[in-house]
């Protein structure tokens, strides 16, 4: 019934049922379904959604916040005056505005984290000058879906996360995404400068004059930008504080500025459509929460990772193409935040034992997420672009795929050419070796070379370093210059003995000094070594009974002379 059930919220999602019916009703059958009857409440459904986590989170404030910053915007003759300046700045360049756009879209995700916002906001005040400028409205469309998603490899909230999570310096995790995410834009770019040569966007003549002039038109507007992100970036006030300021301010400036909006008949139909949308996006978020939920404590991620995994994969490149068909199956059916505090405690096993770089695997996992936003039929900045520009979701399908080609390419080039991503972050591990002491393992550079999954006890993953050190990286520990020995041998033990184990070790330590010399005794048992540490010292070593006397004939002794045996020990007896 329940596989029934599930095909029919499928068949009904296919003819249009909206996204949060689909994702609340799967979430609703597969709890009420489950094959134990203590899973059979409604309080299972979205014990996520009203925690602390999702409902106290500032970004549930931001985006109506945004919402009705971008509405109050596109509704005046802001466009007007951005396509203006826009021209009298890149009008000269061939894809100008779109390139714009692609910077704008990735800082405003930058500083923001979210793609949603930043289509909202950005995509809503842009398109509409796009289009003024006479780029063909497919380009345009897909250009503002698949900008949200941009800037996730800048410095930014879901690297911080990413790096949390996986235990790497997340400063390192910054610059390591610097070069993928401006090669990811610079490409974009490229496509924007051939769509403008092709589509005979007209281009103007640079013009001092007219540049000033523009730039003084939106003198008000630019301070927008400056309020949201002078606050986040001084620390003077947070995301969702910034956030009702520059709603405050755009508002002054709408109505009493520009009077380009009028409080009567225009404010009320702004604040209702952009309340609508927000309330559309954040209903979306809270259904995907109560889906994860079930996802989650069912294990479905970790299911299908094994069962890709053990197909036998063998080769790292195997293990890539399957790594990234998984991420972006998890990008798809999970917001960013989420999938990353799930999948990447469930890839950091295999990542190690392929030996792959943490911050190579940041940088695929992350443009994974923001392929994953644009990639249908799933991806989630289609469904809010489809609220935010009134279009079907299906329509959108083929307007994003040329920008999620250029995503894919970008995507192939950074996993199999790993030093883009680790190029920013070599001089750190170069420094890490050199200040390593002569004869000791490079452990503060495995660190950054490898995925670690014991940060306390890091492996070598290089060919050579395997060689040298060893799989387990001690066979050289603790040498000398130029020694090919390992630690001093133990006395009694021959020469090319190895290191003894953790247990041989923990042994000789609770029975030093115990035994008769050295003499090879039999490992006491657990008893007899709690009763000697309770005893040790209280009769310079003497037997606890007189000769001839056996266990039985001793008398039990009480709590309080065991505990004050322990207080008394090594006392007077010269330890």
């Amino acid at each position: 019934m329940g596989t029934l059930l599930v095909l029919l919220i499928v068949a009904l999602a296919l003819a249009g049922m909206p996204l949060f019916a689909v994702m609340g009703g799967i979430a609703t059958v597969a709890w009420l379904t489950h094959p134990d009857p203590a899973y059979h409440y409604v309080r299972f459904l979205a014990p996520d959604v009203l925690d602390d986590r999702f409902a106290g989170s500032p970004i549930l404030v931001t985006i109506p916040l945004f919402t009705f910053i971008g509405y109050l915007m596109a509704e005046s003759k802001t466009p007007d005056r951005i396509v203006r300046a826009s021209r009298a700045f890149f009008g000269w360049m061939p894809g100008g505005l779109a390139i714009v756009a692609i910077s704008a879209s990735a800082i405003f995700t930058m500083l923001t984290g979210g793609s949603g916002v930043t289509i909202v906001a950005i995509g809503g005040l842009l398109y509409p000058a796009l289009r003024k400028q006479q780029y063909p409205d497919k380009f345009a469309m897909g250009l503002v879906t698949t900008g949200g998603s941009l800037g996730l490899l800048f410095p930014s909230l879901p690297i911080l996360i990413y790096c949390l999570v996986a235990g790497i310096d997340f400063t390192k995790g910054f610059k390591a995404g610097v070069i993928p995410g401006l090669g990811i834009m610079a490409m974009l770019g490229a496509y924007s400068v051939y769509v403008g040569i092709k589509a005979k966007v007209p281009r103007d003549r640079p013009r001092l004059s007219e540049m000033a002039k523009a730039l003084w038109l939106i003198k008000w507007e630019l301070v927008v930008p400056i309020i949201i992100f002078g606050g986040v970036l001084t620390g003077t006030a947070g995301l969702d504080e910034s956030a009702a300021v520059a709603a405050l301010y755009t508002l002054g400036i709408e109505l009493f500025i520009y009077k380009d909006l009028r409080i009567n008949k225009d404010l009320p139909r702004v604040t209702l459509v952009s309340m609508s949308l927000a309330g559309a996006i954040i209903v979306i978020l809270s259904m995907a929460n109560a889906l994860i939920n079930y996802v989650v404590t069912e294990r479905i991620p970790e299911s299908v990772l094994n069962f890709m995994t053990g197909l036998g994969l063998t080769q790292t490149w195997q293990f890539l193409i399957t790594l990234n068909v998984f991420l972006l199956i998890i990008g798809m059916l999970m917001e960013g935040f989420s999938a990353i505090l799930v999948a990447v405690p469930l890839i950091l096993p295999f990542a190690s034992k392929f030996h792959l770089n943490p911050f190579h695997l940041a940088i695929m996992f992350l443009l994974n997420l923001e392929i994953a936003y644009c990639l249908p039929p799933l991806g989630l900045n289609l469904f809010i672009s489809s609220f935010r520009f009134n279009r079907p979701v299906t329509t959108l399908y083929r307007q994003v795929l040329p920008f999620v080609a250029i995503l894919v390419v970008g995507l192939v080039v950074v996993m199999y050419v790993p030093k883009i991503s680790t190029v920013m972050v070599d001089p750190e591990i170069r420094a890490a070796r050199a200040a390593t002491l002569p004869g000791q393992p490079p452990r503060e550079a495995w660190l950054l070379e490898c995925v670690q999954l014991d940060h306390n006890n890091p492996l070598p993953c290089t060919p050579e370093d395997i060689q040298k050190y060893g799989a387990d990286g001690q066979k050289l520990a603790g040498a000398g210059m130029g020694s090919e020995t390992a630690r001093p041998e133990p006395k009694g033990a021959q020469a090319d003995a190895g290191e003894p184990s953790e247990d041989q070790l923990l042994n000789e330590m609770l029975g030093a000094g115990a035994s008769d010399g050295g003499a090879d005794a039999e490992t006491p048992s657990e008893d007899e070594l709690f009763k000697e540490m309770m005893g040790a010292g209280t009769d310079g070593g003497a037997p606890d009974a007189a000769p001839g006397d056996t266990e039985e004939d001793k008398p039990p002794k009480s709590e309080d002379d065991l505990f004050k045996e322990m207080m008394n020990a090594g006392k007077g007896d010269g330890g």
